[in-house]
């Protein structure tokens, strides 16, 4: 069985590197997207999930950080959605761009499916 490395961190915690792929995974924010967990401590946290290659993140934070994270950062216009510009020095992020834009219409459809029955 080849599990990935799970790792639990904040935000301002993490790499750029992961930050930009994070950003190219949720175009329209982190809010909505937000799980809840028990930590070992038996508090309830939230926090966004990432899979990369080689590591399963849960980035904590609460659905208000998320917003601010996301009315702060320069890449993301003032509707909240990811800039066109943004990363796409080659086609590579661009395709990682529109997969997660097509997987993020996906989830928000079956959310809505999910409403109506």
């Amino acid at each position: 069985m080849n599990s990935k490395k799970r790792i639990i961190k904040d935000y301002d915690a993490l790499a750029e590197e992961t930050l930009d792929q994070i950003k190219l995974r949720y175009p329209r924010g982190f809010a909505q997207h937000l799980v809840k967990y028990t930590d070992r401590n038996g508090k309830l946290v939230s926090a966004l999930p990432f899979e990369c290659e080689d590591v399963y993140y849960l980035v904590r934070m609460t659905i208000r950080e998320a917003e601010q994270i996301i009315e702060d950062d320069d890449d993301y216009d003032d509707d909240g959605t990811l800039r066109d510009d943004f990363g796409l020095d080659d086609e590579d992020d661009a395709a990682i761009l529109d997969e997660a834009s097509q997987n993020e219409e996906e989830e928000e459809e079956a959310e809505r499916l999910k409403k109506d029955d």
